[in-house]
């Protein structure tokens, strides 16, 4: 990585740990979450997977709608970093431990990479 990489790839990376010490205190389940990227197609390529423990949680926060403001964080987020995503909608999904297991065998590299943008 270059020096301009290395830097984007800093400022994504603290900008998403802000946004998931902040879904840890919502208190919904939410495990942990992370991102693939290209560097050569940023922003579009950028994919933010939040993780939550179970199926049942991660469908009560879309029931609740509580994606759609986990997407406005992790979106403000990246903006005070100096990311612009064109659609956050696009850049953010959600997953769980249990389909993780059931279709990758726990393999989450697996399953991130079916899943990059």
């Amino acid at each position: 990585m270059n020096k301009t990489t290395t830097k984007l790839e800093n400022n994504l990376i603290k900008a998403l740990t802000l946004a998931c010490e902040e879904f840890k205190r919502w208190d919904m389940g939410f495990d942990w979450l992370t991102h693939t990227v290209s560097h050569n197609r940023f922003p579009d390529s950028l994919v933010v997977t939040c993780v939550f423990l179970s199926k049942a949680q991660m469908q009560q926060v879309l029931s609740d709608s509580l994606d759609a403001r986990m997407r406005k964080e992790i979106q403000t987020r990246l903006l005070k970093a100096g990311i612009r995503p064109k659609d956050i909608r696009r850049n953010v999904r959600m997953d769980n431990e249990e389909d993780c297991a059931a279709q990758d065998s726990g393999n989450w590299a697996a399953r991130l990479e079916r899943f990059r943008g």
